[in-house]
């Protein structure tokens, strides 16, 4: 499970595919609901990637 702050990996992103092999951090604080279709959102990818929804499948938890 995710929470919000937490620095993750996106590994696949249908979204934004440019977003792929960067970290972000996670912004929800509840766990995804049917509002963004089960997708967390994650920010501050990179200047030229907004904010993306990606599924649990797509991220990964960066450890540190």
């Amino acid at each position: 499970m995710f929470r919000a702050g937490d620095e993750v990996l996106i590994v696949a992103c249908e979204d934004d595919p440019r977003a792929v092999g960067k970290t972000g951090r996670v912004l929800d604080e509840v766990p995804p609901g049917p509002l963004t279709g089960g997708r967390w959102t994650v920010d501050r990818i990179s200047l030229f990637v907004a904010p993306v929804l990606v599924h649990t499948h797509e991220i990964r938890k960066v450890s540190g």
